[in-house]
């Protein structure tokens, strides 16, 4: 435990140790800040047009019920955040397992009393708490406008939990593939395609049978992730996203085994 301790407190240091996390962190903080508030410019604008009896008869008790602050703001807010995340995810993968095979420094991993399945914890480990404060400030602005937007903090909780579970899956996938190169750049592209090829498989449902189609949607992130995004929390979702990540650490100690038996 004070070799795995040692290999945390080493991550940490080397993550926020270059401009990339700060950078990623900051790109989400902007991007999510500048969605937000232009969805919250045109759902008050709706609401101007609605509620000014000179600019169409209407008064505030003849609003739709579609026009509300979840569906005109958080829900196409969420849903681009959840596309954000592919892109800068892999972003701060692509050097955690790379970057130790470039330097020949994973080697000297192994040669420790950390056993390869200790190291992928690790690293993992460090990843997940990444990915958990790159949600924290993203939702500063969501969790700033919900004490006022009456939307409810039970349905923001799960919007948080699910976006962290896409987040987690997401840097699984990303190590997974930042394990198997010494290219910081093919680990961050390789993160990115799979994961943009997961997200959703709608597009396939015109050229494959509808068994297929059901099987590619069982696959895919989004379908899982927009639940969350309605504020619905189902054990299967929870376990799909924890499955993916599990095999993500699978996938990222084989890695170990492979070079093994390639020397």
């Amino acid at each position: 435990m004070i070799a795995l301790r040692a290999l945390i407190r080493k991550e940490f240091a080397s993550l926020f140790g270059s401009p990339t996390a700060y950078l990623t962190l900051t790109m989400v903080a902007i991007v999510t800040a500048l969605i937000f508030f232009d969805h919250l410019r045109i759902y008050n604008q709706i609401l101007f047009v609605y509620a000014t009896t000179t600019m169409g008869g209407f008064d505030s008790g003849t609003i739709p019920d579609h026009i509300n602050l979840w569906d005109r703001v958080f829900f196409p807010v969420m849903e681009t955040l959840g596309l954000t995340l592919i892109g800068a995810v892999p972003l701060v993968t692509m050097r955690v397992f790379a970057e130790e095979r470039a330097r020949g420094t994973d080697e000297l991993l192994v040669s420790t009393h950390l056993t390869p399945s200790l190291i992928v914890l690790g690293k993992f480990m460090v990843t997940f708490a990444f990915v958990l404060l790159m949600m924290l400030v993203a939702f500063i602005y969501p969790a700033t406008a919900i004490s006022r937007g009456g939307i409810g903090l039970q349905h923001l909780a799960a919007v948080f939990f699910g976006l962290t579970l896409h987040g987690f899956a997401i840097a699984a996938i990303g190590l997974a593939c930042s394990a198997f190169t010494s290219s910081q750049l093919v680990a961050a592209a390789s993160g990115w395609a799979f994961a943009f090829v997961l997200w959703d498989f709608s597009w396939a449902n015109a050229f494959v049978s509808e068994s297929t189609a059901a099987f590619l949607e069982l696959l895919a992130l989004h379908p899982r992730y927009g639940s969350f995004a309605e504020g619905i929390v189902t054990l299967a979702n929870v376990v799909y996203f924890a499955g993916v990540a599990l095999i993500g650490m699978a996938v990222a100690r084989f890695s170990f085994d492979l070079r093994r038996v390639g020397s």
